[in-house]
């Protein structure tokens, strides 16, 4: 009999469950990303209006450039919590 399920399985320890937590954390951002994404690439299809100040906006590009970087460090933050603590000492 097949048991495969799509969510992961339940935790035994606190480690797996930050695990799980981590892992749900990073699939929220990652489908909110997918989401703008997809409808930025929407309107943009939609929309004739061209912004010619759109060049040289320079709070633009700030914000371009920031998301990113907050974004790597949402992510990274937990997932170097996590690796410590499965770090084993023998």
């Amino acid at each position: 009999m097949n048991t495969w399920t799509i969510s992961l399985q339940n935790s035994n320890s606190p480690i797996f469950y930050m695990m799980i937590f981590f892992h749900d954390f990073t699939m929220i951002i990652l489908t909110f990303i997918t989401l703008l994404i997809l409808f930025l690439m929407i309107m943009m299809l939609k929309n004739n209006y061209v912004n010619r100040f759109l060049l040289h906006n320079h709070l633009l590009e700030i914000f371009w450039t920031m998301m990113p970087m907050i974004t790597l460090i949402l992510i990274a933050i937990p997932s170097i919590k996590i690796l410590y603590l499965t770090d084993e000492i023998s």
